[in-house]
């Protein structure tokens, strides 16, 4: 009998320090999927080859799929063939699983919705209250040479500002109570919430973006990504901003117009930037992103907000016991991004 298998597409946890992959790093996956074919992804040497026949050819007659960045199409799903039961994302946000495709294949998917709510949420906090008190020309100018107490400017103190939350979801409603505390007051935009809910978090729900973007001090951005909120931060939102107001994205970064932020930051109009994710997923990749990377008032990680050991553990247990059950036939309902699907 011929046994069940399932393709980790782009696991970057298989990464080695010398940078290839290693199964010998895929201890968890291998403890719970016993008596499974696991398969992963090619990898040239420099990086998972998302959109390649070798792929394709790896993903033959598997019954699970497991996605990272790899992003699901047609063809990826032509490759698995009819026998495929299921595809999971190992992370939160569920836009490279293609959810119309899987929904008109009758597929269900799922994701980790909750498995880095702590870190997102602290590297947040962490990204805003470096703009806030100007942490990084102090760091530069001191280790520069420079002892000046007024290099980057003079902070605001937080308490007579207003702090912006555009999303209000898990992440969202733990950066309400942790980054929330600093500020004045918190206003909420989230089109799929009434009113109540920000309000038990001490928070202020508002109708439109522009009112939130008009109102803020600081704006964070904690939406997933779909075609309602592609580019929502383009020049007519950067226009209703607050003059000197902070933006911070650890969600998507398709969530921002690159060349709108660039003449925000260019002309003024806003303070400054902290950015946690991109499109392309490297932005070197993409020449619009040079103007923002190489402003003064941007400080950028490599979407790393997710990442503890904790949380990376968490999420590689979970995926694979859901691959798990769903080989086993159990019903999984945490994650269930399409449950409407049988």
């Amino acid at each position: 009998m011929t046994s069940p298998a399932v393709l980790y597409t782009d696991p970057a946890w298989l990464i080695t320090a010398a940078g290839h992959p290693d199964p010998v790093l895929a201890g968890i996956e291998q403890q719970i999927l016993t008596g499974v074919d696991l398969r992963f992804g090619p990898h040239d040497g420099n990086r998972y080859l998302h959109d390649d026949s070798a792929l394709h050819a790896a993903a033959d007659g598997v019954q699970v799929l497991v996605v990272y960045r790899c992003q699901v199409t047609r063809e990826l799903l032509d490759a698995a063939g009819p026998g495929l039961k299921a595809v999971i994302r190992q992370g939160v946000g569920v836009d490279n699983l293609n959810p119309a495709l899987l929904a008109e294949r009758r597929i269900p998917a799922y994701n980790i919705p909750d498995y880095c709510v702590g870190e997102v949420s602290a590297h947040t906090a962490a990204l805003a209250l470096a703009l806030e008190r100007r942490l990084i020309p102090q760091h530069q100018g001191l280790t520069g040479g420079t002892f000046d107490i007024y290099a980057g400017g003079v902070p605001r103190r937080l308490s007579e500002h207003t702090l912006g939350i555009v999303g209000f979801g898990r992440i969202g409603r733990a950066v309400a109570r942790h980054l929330g505390a600093f500020y004045g007051q918190t206003l909420v935009f989230d089109p799929n919430l009434g009113a109540d809910l920000p309000a038990g978090y001490g928070a202020r729900a508002v109708a439109t973006l522009h009112d939130l973007l008009a109102a803020s001090d600081l704006v964070t951005l904690h939406c997933p990504l779909d075609p309602s909120t592609d580019g929502m931060l383009d020049v007519d939102a950067f226009r209703h901003m607050r003059a000197g107001a902070y933006l911070v994205n650890a969600a998507r970064g398709s969530l921002i117009d690159p060349d709108a932020l660039a003449g925000a930051l260019a002309d003024g109009r806003i303070g400054g930037a902290a950015l946690d994710v991109f499109f392309p997923e490297n932005p070197h990749t993409d020449p619009r992103w040079k103007p923002v990377l190489e402003h003064p008032a941007v400080l950028v990680t490599s979407h790393r907000a997710f990442l503890s050991t904790e949380a990376e553990l968490s999420s590689r247990r979970r995926v694979a016991q859901i691959a798990r059950d769903v080989l086993d036939g159990r019903l999984v309902t945490v994650g269930r991004v399409l449950p409407g699907l049988r």
